[in-house]
């Protein structure tokens, strides 16, 4: 499966998002002008690394170490294609 990230691609929160804990739900959310979206563990983890300066590569790494021996590349490319295909983020090709 391909993705539309590659390793070097710089992901961040799209202007009109905002990701936040939201203590009442016991999860990361997204906040925008016409709702919110609750994230599952995995996501919050992930989205909370885009933050305009870390890599793809670099996200993959803090997850590996926040998550010893998980198998989570897959996963979080996965993931972004998802996030980038709702609108929740953009990137830049380094």
């Amino acid at each position: 499966m391909s993705s539309r990230f590659n390793a070097d691609d710089v992901p961040q929160i799209s202007p009109t998002f905002r990701l936040q804990w939201e203590e009442a739900q016991g999860c990361h959310v997204i906040l925008y002008p016409e709702g919110m979206v609750k994230l599952n563990p995995a996501a919050g983890e992930i989205l909370k690394r885009c933050d305009g300066e870390a890599s793809v590569a670099r996200i993959i790494d803090q997850l590996k170490a926040a998550f010893p021996g998980a198998e989570l590349e897959a996963d979080v490319y996965q993931f972004l294609d998802t996030a980038y295909e709702n609108q929740w983020i953009r990137h830049r090709r380094a």
